[in-house]
Protein backbone atom coordinates (compact mmCIF):
# COMPACT_ATOMS: atom_id res chain seq x y z
CA UNK A 1 0.00 0.00 0.00
CA UNK A 2 1.37 3.41 -0.82
CA UNK A 3 0.61 6.34 1.13
CA UNK A 4 1.71 10.18 0.55
CA UNK A 5 5.36 11.02 0.99
CA UNK A 6 6.75 13.52 3.89
CA UNK A 7 7.76 16.17 2.83
CA UNK A 8 5.20 16.40 0.10
CA UNK A 9 6.97 15.77 -2.81
CA UNK A 10 6.20 15.68 -7.12
CA UNK A 11 7.81 12.20 -8.81
CA UNK A 12 9.62 12.43 -11.95
CA UNK A 13 5.91 11.66 -13.71
CA UNK A 14 4.65 14.70 -12.21
CA UNK A 15 2.26 13.23 -9.61
CA UNK A 16 2.38 13.05 -5.81
CA UNK A 17 5.10 11.57 -4.33
CA UNK A 18 4.08 8.02 -2.34
CA UNK A 19 6.04 6.37 0.14
CA UNK A 20 5.86 2.45 1.62
CA UNK A 21 4.12 1.58 4.62
CA UNK A 22 7.25 1.40 6.91
CA UNK A 23 8.52 5.16 5.61
CA UNK A 24 4.75 6.48 6.30
CA UNK A 25 5.02 5.32 9.61
CA UNK A 26 8.32 6.64 10.34
CA UNK A 27 7.44 10.01 8.97
CA UNK A 28 4.49 10.31 11.55
CA UNK A 29 6.49 9.01 14.82
CA UNK A 30 8.74 12.29 13.53
CA UNK A 31 6.08 14.30 12.77
CA UNK A 32 4.37 13.29 16.20
CA UNK A 33 8.26 13.87 18.22
CA UNK A 34 8.92 17.02 16.41
CA UNK A 35 5.63 18.84 16.37
CA UNK A 36 4.91 21.25 19.59
CA UNK A 37 1.61 20.81 21.13
CA UNK A 38 -0.12 24.07 20.38
CA UNK A 39 1.30 24.02 16.96
CA UNK A 40 -1.38 22.79 15.10
CA UNK A 41 -4.90 24.82 15.14
CA UNK A 42 -7.30 21.58 15.07
CA UNK A 43 -5.21 19.68 17.18
CA UNK A 44 -3.80 21.61 19.98
CA UNK A 45 -2.61 18.51 21.89
CA UNK A 46 -0.91 16.75 18.92
CA UNK A 47 2.59 16.89 19.48
CA UNK A 48 5.41 16.38 22.37
CA UNK A 49 6.83 19.15 23.59
CA UNK A 50 10.33 17.82 22.66
CA UNK A 51 11.44 20.73 20.38
CA UNK A 52 10.57 23.16 23.68
CA UNK A 53 13.22 21.17 25.54
CA UNK A 54 16.04 22.52 23.49
CA UNK A 55 17.25 25.31 25.24
CA UNK A 56 15.91 24.15 29.02
CA UNK A 57 18.45 23.26 31.30
CA UNK A 58 19.05 19.43 30.82
CA UNK A 59 19.53 16.56 33.17
CA UNK A 60 18.59 13.04 33.55
CA UNK A 61 15.53 14.08 35.31
CA UNK A 62 13.86 15.96 32.30
CA UNK A 63 14.97 13.37 30.19
CA UNK A 64 12.94 10.94 32.01
CA UNK A 65 10.11 13.26 32.07
CA UNK A 66 9.98 13.80 28.39
CA UNK A 67 10.27 9.77 28.01
CA UNK A 68 6.69 9.28 29.77
CA UNK A 69 5.49 12.29 27.78
CA UNK A 70 6.89 11.20 24.08
CA UNK A 71 5.35 7.39 24.95
CA UNK A 72 2.32 8.91 25.81
CA UNK A 73 1.75 10.85 22.57
CA UNK A 74 2.92 8.23 20.70
CA UNK A 75 0.52 5.84 22.29
CA UNK A 76 -2.30 8.64 21.83
CA UNK A 77 -1.63 9.77 18.54
CA UNK A 78 -0.55 6.72 16.60
CA UNK A 79 -1.94 3.64 18.85
CA UNK A 80 -3.95 2.15 15.89
CA UNK A 81 -1.16 2.12 13.57
CA UNK A 82 2.11 1.42 15.75
CA UNK A 83 3.17 -1.20 19.29
CA UNK A 84 5.37 1.20 21.31
CA UNK A 85 8.03 -1.48 22.47
CA UNK A 86 10.99 1.39 23.81
CA UNK A 87 11.13 4.37 24.63
CA UNK A 88 14.97 6.04 25.36
CA UNK A 89 15.79 9.62 25.97
CA UNK A 90 19.06 10.39 26.76
CA UNK A 91 20.55 13.92 27.88
CA UNK A 92 23.99 14.50 27.31
CA UNK A 93 25.44 17.99 27.78
CA UNK A 94 23.35 20.08 25.47
CA UNK A 95 21.18 17.08 23.69
CA UNK A 96 18.81 15.00 23.92
CA UNK A 97 19.08 11.85 21.78
CA UNK A 98 15.81 10.09 21.84
CA UNK A 99 15.18 6.59 20.13
CA UNK A 100 11.95 5.09 20.10
CA UNK A 101 11.26 1.34 19.24
CA UNK A 102 8.14 0.39 17.96
CA UNK A 103 6.10 -2.36 15.61
CA UNK A 104 3.98 -1.25 12.39
CA UNK A 105 0.83 -3.38 13.19
CA UNK A 106 0.06 -3.57 9.52
CA UNK A 107 3.18 -5.55 8.67
CA UNK A 108 4.18 -6.32 11.97
CA UNK A 109 7.93 -5.30 11.15
CA UNK A 110 9.86 -3.66 14.06
CA UNK A 111 11.52 -0.48 13.17
CA UNK A 112 13.74 2.17 15.17
CA UNK A 113 13.43 6.14 14.82
CA UNK A 114 15.94 8.41 16.73
CA UNK A 115 15.79 11.66 16.92
CA UNK A 116 18.39 14.06 18.38
CA UNK A 117 17.52 17.92 19.29
CA UNK A 118 19.36 20.68 20.60
CA UNK A 119 22.99 21.70 20.16
CA UNK A 120 25.76 18.89 19.43
CA UNK A 121 29.35 19.73 21.13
Amino acid sequence: MSNIAFPYSIDSAGRTGLTDTASHVRDLVEQTLLTSQGERVNRPTFGTGLMQMTFAPNSAEVAMAIQFLIQGALQQWLGDLVRIEQVNVVAEDATLNVQVQYVVLATQQRETTQVVTGVPS
